[in-house]
């Protein structure tokens, strides 16, 4: 079998597939977040305890002899260790707001765009630059303990296997990697303060870098392959490769991508260029800071369940009944397709004859209207695939279409894993049928009519949005 690892931000999974992809088994085990005053932080002991456990799960419940394992998970954030891969304080999460002065004062100053210009990456305060920049003012004996600065699926990695500090392009490429020379710009690292930091910053392996497990988890010797991160492996795994084709993830993070072999630094800075294991191949990302999370506030605060959303979307009218939600819940703001780290999300249409349900379905349509404008901005020309937690609401998923204006590819079940998978198979020269893993397993088509009122929508939409960036800069 082999072994598909996907270390998320609220849920560490382990999947098992045979060699034609079909999924045979998944253990989840959930990861805290302490969030307090617009810090984000999780207990890297947690997380890799939490790794370890599914791997046991998922290896005793398909006995069978693990051929390979693929490694993905969060990205962004800060997760400090030691020489031997121990944390030195908890990990800042890519949701972490403490740096959203030294963003703002980088936007100010010209900082962020002339980092965008060199690197593709539009910063924002839960990415290491920022996070790293404000360690080093405010915290700057944990740097000195740390050996590196890792991201999670490194941090991970590093203990499986016991090999040396290390990332992928795809990790590095927020914020200091050139996506041109696949190197780390130290123009940049100069730009924001962190010269004297820049050991900290793992080496960028080679793709075909790879090590063995030592007996954690996995049988001792497996062969483990560390990344891509969690958008780009799960591209690969809903077979989002050829330029133009889509992508789209409907989980914590909202996370549009876009197959690319153009470079293109103009326009407004946003987003990121991913750098793909394929010299002159990126993923144009738009990872929105919040998706499926937005939604769990509304459910949270009105007492409605996961399982009821679905009925509530059927019983409300496209539109809400003029409730509408722009959802920027996250503490940091916005990340994509612009940067507002002051922005917040605002309720508005509401009464007293407004019902559950409305607010329900303003917010999915919030979200699905974030998701438009992220898409056109990456670049969007071909198909478009769906992933992630939403998949599981057939309701919110025809919402999407009709709001996209475009039929959804869906592909379901742990695509993430299923593409760390497919990239420790190319690694490794292990031949799968890439299309086979990534066959979708339904396509929904927009209602035509409902696709033209949710175009006005939209428009409305942008329209709002321009007055609450203004707001938000004031």
């Amino acid at each position: 079998m082999y072994v598909g690892i996907d270390v998320g931000t609220s849920m560490v999974k382990a999947a098992a597939f045979d060699s034609g992809g079909r999924q045979l088994a998944v253990a989840s085990r959930p990861v805290g977040l302490k969030l307090h005053g617009g810090v984000v932080e999780q207990d890297m002991e947690e997380v890799y305890g939490a790794v370890v456990a599914v791997l046991d799960e998922v290896t005793e419940r398909v006995p069978e002899p693990v051929e390979l394992a693929g490694l993905t998970g969060q990205g962004d954030g800060v997760w400090l260790v030691d020489g031997e891969g121990r944390p030195v304080r908890p990990a800042a999460s890519w949701m972490d707001g403490r740096a959203h002065e030294l963003v703002d004062r980088w936007l100010a100053d010209g900082t962020f765009e002339t980092v965008f210009r060199r690197t593709g990456s539009a910063m924002f305060p839960g990415c290491p630059g920022p996070l790293l920049a404000w360690l080093d003012t405010n915290e700057p004996k944990t740097l000195d303990a740390a050996e590196a600065a890792l991201y999670c699926k490194d941090m991970v990695f590093q203990r499986l296997t016991g090999a040396g500090a290390t990332t992928d392009v795809s990790d590095a490429s927020m914020p200091f990697l050139d996506p041109r020379t696949r190197t780390y710009d130290n123009r940049v690292v100069e730009l924001l303060g962190l010269t004297h930091r820049r050991g900290l910053l793992a080496p960028v392996s080679d793709p075909l870098a790879t090590a063995a497990a030592r007996g954690e988890g996995l049988p001792s010797g497996t062969r483990i392959a560390n990344g891509p991160y969690d958008l780009p492996a799960c591209a690969l795994g809903a077979g989002v490769t050829a330029p133009g084709d889509g992508l789209l993830i409907v989980g914590t993070c909202l996370a549009s991508l876009v197959a690319t072999t153009e470079l293109d630094l103009t326009g407004e800075p946003a987003g990121l260029y991913i750098s793909t294991d394929r010299p002159g191949h990126w993923l144009r990302a738009m990872p929105a800071m919040v998706g499926t999370a937005a939604l769990d506030w509304v459910l949270s605060t009105t007492g409605v369940r996961h399982d009821e959303v679905d009925a509530l979307l059927a019983e409300t009218p496209p539109g809400a009944n003029g409730v509408r939600v722009l959802p920027y819940f996250a503490p940091s703001g916005e990340r994509a397709p612009f940067v507002e780290p002051r922005l917040r999300a605002e309720l508005t249409g509401v009464s007293l004859e407004s019902t559950r349900g409305d607010l329900v379905r303003a917010t999915c349509e919030g979200i699905g209207y974030a998701a438009r404008h992220c898409l056109e901005a990456a670049g969007l020309t071909g198909s478009l695939a769906v992933c992630g937690g939403g998949t599981r609401s057939p309701a919110w998923m025809r919402l999407l279409a009709d709001v996209l204006g475009r039929p959804l590819r869906v592909v379901e079940g742990e695509v993430g894993a299923r593409g760390a998978v497919l990239a420790a198979a190319e690694r490794y020269g292990v031949g799968l049928d890439a299309e086979a893993w990534t066959k979708p397993t339904a396509v929904v088509e927009p209602d035509p009519g409902r696709a033209a009122s949710y175009a006005k929508g939209y428009e409305e939409h942008l329209a709002r949005l321009d007055q609450a960036r203004s707001r938000a800069r004031a």
